[in-house]
């Protein structure tokens, strides 16, 4: 009995810890009870109640932030160190365009319960749904191949041969989506991701003339050269790409959200776009005032990723490069995974094929057979020799700039039409901003064309 143990005994660790130690630790609540019970007075203690508010956050933030993926920072990293704090302006010009877009797919997934390929097809036919898909699957492939880009410059940080990484790359986002545990591994993908937070860090530690930030981004201007209208097609594709229009819309039918209970989708389509738009532009300053401003005004041209890893110095010092490069290994391995996964479901659900990583290759041979064939084609082009990588980035959000037009107008005409959509079509606000963000990209990308085009057969247009 205890009451005859000797006083040595009881000096002992062990017995210390069997007897005194473990029934303190048994009544003291475990970090995970702790948490439960914090949750559970969440709503209670009005300190918290404007965090509870974040609640609402989900298919918008993902969709929103998309733009912010491998093939995004490609282009907002060159922005900065290209024209300094000028395309600010373009970013206010899209924060205004891109939440009334993602709310009007949303809206459109909330009041018919459909994704956007299958609305497509029953409205515009089989013909139509061809173009749309068509345009879809070029865009989404352009995506793909960004991502795969994006993957070879990251392990070219590291000293790693893109022949090595893009292969693994590839087998291992199609092994991990259609046969492994894909759920976890996205989850350590978007972990990765949040490296690239370190760039609003950036630009407050690189000390911007916040003066000269505002004054950028308020007043008025458009430089109409070639190069100019390159990069701002390419900020807009890579900001409002086709897939998050098709990802937002498909997330809200799949839930059954209906109208009734549609508001907290509404304040996540805009706050996510906001949120993004911000992180978007600090990207642009911390490029700016430090590899802009280093150039003396004259531009840097940013040709690989270490180049656009310098931007992070301020921050991360020596360990910019490391850092940049997780940020973009996880977003591009997270986006090669989710836009040919996605594609293949918009493509086989338009015309009514058999979809989904349950069913085998011989089950669903279209299904796979494009998610396969978008992974390969990614892969492939990434591993051409020689390739500008962080050029291709750019060049590929360029092409998203002049094919997003297509799918607004599919997108316009759709959310317009009171036989689907009731009376909740869209008033004369949004009908203004969609049409009008339509039309302007629609003449850019035509001017942009032209600018590329006619000094090739000796008529000079634009510089």
């Amino acid at each position: 009995m205890e009451q005859n143990i000797p006083v040595p005994y009881l000096l002992r660790p062990w017995y210390f810890a069997r007897r005194v130690a473990q029934p303190i630790i048994k009544r003291t609540p475990t970090f995970p009870q702790r948490l439960t019970q914090w949750t559970r007075q969440w709503r209670k203690n009005p300190l918290l109640r404007p965090f509870a508010a974040l609640g609402f956050l989900g298919p918008g933030l993902i969709a929103a932030n998309a733009g912010n993926a491998a093939g995004g920072i490609a282009p907002y990293a060159s922005v900065g160190p290209s024209y300094g704090y000028s395309l600010l302006r373009a970013m206010v010009v899209i924060t205004v365009c891109i939440p009334v877009v993602q709310e009007m797919c949303a809206r459109m997934g909330a009041a018919t319960g459909k994704g956007l390929s299958d609305l497509i097809r029953e409205r515009f036919g089989v013909r139509g749904a061809a173009f749309a898909m068509l345009t879809l699957l070029i865009a989404n492939t352009l995506i793909t191949i960004s991502e795969f880009a994006g993957i070879a410059a990251a392990s070219e940080l590291f000293g790693v041969s893109r022949y090595i990484t893009v292969p693994l790359a590839a087998v291992g986002v199609w092994f991990f989506t259609t046969r492994g545990s894909y759920g976890r591994v996205e989850k350590i993908f978007l972990a990765m991701t949040f490296a690239f937070l370190a760039y609003p860090i950036a630009a407050v530690m690189a000390r911007p003339d916040w003066g000269q930030v505002a004054a950028q981004t308020v007043v008025p201007s458009f430089h109409f050269t070639s190069a100019y209208l390159l990069i701002f097609v390419g900020t807009v594709g890579t900001t409002i790409t086709p897939y998050m229009q098709l990802y937002i819309q498909s997330s809200v039918a799949e839930k059954k959200i209906d109208m009734a209970h549609y508001g907290p989708e509404r304040a996540d389509a805009y706050v996510s776009a906001i949120f993004s738009d911000v992180i978007s532009a600090l990207i642009i300053i911390a490029t700016a005032a430090t590899l802009f401003v280093a150039s003396h005004g004259k531009g840097y041209a940013i040709n690989s990723a270490a180049q656009a890893a310098l931007a992070l110095e301020p921050f991360a010092g020596k360990y910019a490069f490391i850092l940049f490069a997780v940020g973009l290994i996880g977003a591009s391995l997270l986006a090669a995974a989710v836009v040919p996964l996605s594609t293949s479901y918009a493509v086989c659900e338009s015309f009514g094929f058999e979809r989904g990583v349950s069913f085998k290759l011989h089950e669903a041979p279209i299904f796979h057979g494009i998610y396969i064939g978008m992974l390969a084609i990614g892969a492939l082009v990434a591993l051409i020799p020689g390739l500008p990588l962080i050029e291709l980035l750019i060049v590929a959000q360029v092409i998203n700039g002049v094919l997003l037009p297509i799918l607004l107008v599919y997108i316009l005409l759709l959310v317009n039409d009171r036989r689907i959509m009731g009376k909740h079509v869209n008033g004369p606000v949004n009908n203004t901003i969609a049409w009008g963000t339509t039309i302007l990209l629609s003449l850019l990308s035509t001017v942009m064309i032209m600018s590329i085009v006619l000094p090739l057969i000796g008529i000079p247009f634009l510089q």
